[in-house]
């Protein structure tokens, strides 16, 4: 069990590592894609909302989220209800490349998982599951009788 959240953190480092590399083929950083795919299965996001998301300060982000617009993949949209937030929105043009994206994802979970059958698969995401929501369900780490 001592070992068990280090190989947990190791398995998903390596994961980050090999499609950082894969990644980089498409002129993409961690953070970008990071960004584009969450954006992208959310769209409208708070730009604070997202840093949060992500875990990254506001303003880490906010260099972020300007080299991708000025790039042309993500615009900023006033907050109707918050004229000092943005709301941030993936771009026509951004499409392709996620869509490169998510091939290069798809290719290395089939590699990843290679040899791992569903019924394997789905019981690990229940028990990863589980894990998650037994951490959220006690954010302050306190005991329980």
């Amino acid at each position: 069990m001592e070992t068990l959240p280090f190989e947990i953190a190791e398995t998903a480092h390596a994961l980050r590592r090999a499609f950082d590399r894969r990644a980089a083929t498409l002129g993409v950083t961690r953070a970008q894609w990071k960004v584009l795919f969450r954006v992208d299965r959310q769209p409208g996001l708070r730009q604070v909302e997202l840093a949060d998301i992500l875990d990254v300060e506001p303003i880490t982000l906010c260099r972020i989220v300007d080299r991708l617009e000025e790039a042309g993949l993500v615009e900023r949209q006033r907050d109707p209800a918050d004229r000092r937030a943005w709301r941030l929105e993936v771009t026509g043009q951004a499409a392709p490349l996620i869509a490169k994206l998510r091939a290069l994802a798809d290719d290395l979970m089939a590699e990843a998982f290679a040899g791992l059958s569903e019924p394997e698969l789905e019981l690990m995401r229940t028990k990863l599951t589980k894990i998650r929501n037994n951490l959220t369900a006690n954010p302050q780490g306190r005991m329980t009788a």
